[in-house]
């Protein structure tokens, strides 16, 4: 929590730094070998929350094709991945292999592998 001013009736702290943003999503700002983002850190929590917002608004989505169109669970991760791609301005590439990593956990199911369809 960071602190920002006081004064004599309120204290006024940032909600910045209440975001705990997971490694494996900060790995896709920082370069191999540094441990420093290569963006701001507000900008870095915003993509966070947007990609897991998008991963958590297609677990419904995702389990109502797996079973309504008789696919397997790598093919619904695969198509929605297609289908991230193709709005590059929502999502970067890497992101959009993040949303689809985290779906997967959110769902249980095992993680696709992604060179089938790069």
């Amino acid at each position: 929590m960071v602190y920002l001013a006081m004064d004599a009736r309120n204290l006024i702290v940032s909600d910045e730094y209440q975001i705990e943003i997971p490694q494996s999503f900060m790995a896709l700002y920082t370069a191999p070998g540094s441990h420093k983002p290569n963006a701001p850190r507000d900008v870095v929590a915003g993509r966070y929350e947007l990609c897991e917002d998008m991963a958590s608004m297609l677990t419904e989505p995702a389990k109502n094709m797996s079973f309504g169109l008789d696919l397997t669970e790598t093919d619904v991760l695969l198509r929605c991945f297609q289908g991230l791609k193709v709005d590059a301005v929502a999502v970067t590439a890497d992101e959009a292999r993040w949303v689809i990593c985290r779906l997967a956990e959110l769902l249980d199911w095992a993680q696709p592998n992604f060179a089938d369809v790069e």
